[in-house]
């Protein structure tokens, strides 16, 4: 078979098999008597060969490694394209991510293009400082997209106090900073979490809410005290529990102190503290501070409730009782 009919069937440019030839990938196995080259079966089944390799990746020197080098080890270089492979997926989905955050802030001009650009790579800069000013930069020159992914990513607790704010002026990070709630990573939780309770409106205080349920027990207490803060019921069991386990204990009772603001609930307030009081796991330490945590619960069943404490077993219970009674006017 001619080079031009082969070129025809493989799809591979008669330029294209002279330069394999070139390299000595493909030899034809023989010349006519005017000696044009001939290509047999095997030398096109060659072709094809090679066509796939350079499919998956392969760069030439590599190909003929593969076709002709008795020791190649063919594991060694696929482990090496994956290798290659991902890192150009990442920077092309870097690349991607870039340009979606160029195009959300709606550039006028190349101006517009290269100062998104420069706050982007200011937010990554090694620089503290440098990534703080980014996030100090007006609220419509910095993507919500990016904003979010630093604050997740921020370890300095100035600029991520600086990106919080930023967040909290921005439109639409809510539900961005809330797919930091399922992280694998504690600090990202942590700092979503955070974030989350800076947040003004009902869309953040719907995802704190969702976050009383996590098993991470230090975003279940920040959403709990933000919760309790912003007047939501919903974070009292998670106060308590807090309150029992000593984990911003004193921050937990402020916010039952918040939630406790009418007589009804008052009275359910002071109940689960009174049943946590009774349960024979607490220990002596958790029931001190529950009983300190009754000082901040109005009415007369917190009152009680510190009355029947006067006789305890503990006297440190017991001397913590009386001593907020007479604060209450009730010793």
């Amino acid at each position: 078979m001619l080079i031009g009919e082969v070129a025809r069937r493989s799809g591979v440019s008669a330029r294209m098999l002279r330069h394999y030839e070139s390299l000595g990938l493909v030899r034809p196995s023989g010349r006519t008597g005017a000696g044009y080259r001939e290509y047999a079966d095997e030398d096109i089944r060659r072709i094809f060969h090679i066509e796939s390799l350079r499919a998956v990746g392969l760069s030439l020197r590599e190909i003929g490694r593969a076709l002709d080098d008795p020791g190649f080890t063919p594991a060694d270089l696929v482990d090496d394209l994956v290798r290659r492979t991902r890192e150009r997926i990442a920077a092309e989905t870097e690349l991607l991510i870039r340009l979606d955050r160029i195009q959300a802030t709606d550039p006028a001009g190349w101006e517009d293009v290269l100062h998104v650009l420069a706050v982007l790579r200011a937010l990554g800069s090694p620089s503290a400082g440098a990534r703080q000013r980014a996030a100090l930069a007006p609220v419509d020159e910095v993507p919500v997209e990016a904003l979010v992914e630093a604050a997740l990513d921020e370890s300095d607790p100035v600029v991520a106090g600086a990106l919080r704010w930023a967040l909290a002026r921005s439109d639409g990070s809510a539900v961005l900073l809330g797919e930091g709630l399922g992280s694998p990573q504690a600090a990202v939780r942590e700092r979503s979490v955070r974030s989350l309770a800076e947040l003004p409106g009902a869309e953040a205080t719907a995802l704190l809410r969702d976050a009383l349920a996590s098993p991470d027990a230090v975003v279940r207490g920040r959403a709990a005290l933000a919760l309790g803060a912003r007047g939501e019921a919903a974070a009292t069991p998670v106060l308590v529990d807090m309150i029992v386990a000593g984990r911003n204990d004193t921050d937990a009772a402020d916010g039952l102190s918040v939630l406790a603001g009418d007589d009804a609930a008052a009275h359910r307030i002071a109940s689960l503290l009174v049943g946590r009081l009774g349960e024979e796991t607490t220990g002596p330490p958790a029931r001190g501070r529950l009983t300190q945590a009754l000082a901040g619960i109005p009415g007369a069943t917190a009152s009680r409730a510190l009355a029947g404490l006067l006789g305890d077993a503990d006297p440190a219970v017991a001397l913590t009782a009386a001593y907020l009674l007479r604060l209450r006017g009730d010793g």
